[in-house]
């Protein structure tokens, strides 16, 4: 059984950076993407960013070349790393997963089978 693990929320002044981690059990050798979304108060959950196990990383356009995604094989944890936070960066982030033979957009959350229980982000000025 697939299952992640958020943590490393939680409150930083604007212009701060943060990591946050999501710890992953199950998916063995194969081939999944793995990505980061991010739930604003009122809003629909939106992708940050990705990457496939084997493959490239990708990333939402509003935090390319900002933020960066990356993953620990050994340790099986995901990483999402944050500069320049500002407050409109405030929401629950989320780490997902979708497995071998997922169709679907990376953009899209209704694609992923698997969620963390997500962590809060708070952004202050």
């Amino acid at each position: 059984e697939v299952q992640l693990v958020e943590s490393g929320g939680g409150s930083v002044q604007a212009g701060g950076s943060l990591r946050i981690s999501c710890s992953i059990s199950g998916i063995g050798d194969r081939s999944f993407f793995l990505a980061w979304f991010r739930q604003k108060d009122g809003k629909e959950r939106e992708v940050v960013g990705g990457l496939y196990t084997h493959g490239r990383t990708l990333y939402s356009d509003s935090v390319k070349g900002h933020w960066t995604v990356s993953r620990d094989p050994e340790k099986n944890i995901l990483y999402l790393q944050m500069s320049d936070l500002q407050p409109e960066d405030t929401a629950m982030y989320y780490c997902a997963a979708k497995g071998p033979g997922s169709g679907g957009s990376w953009h899209d959350w209704t694609t992923f089978g698997y969620w963390g229980q997500g962590t809060q982000v708070t952004v202050s000025t």
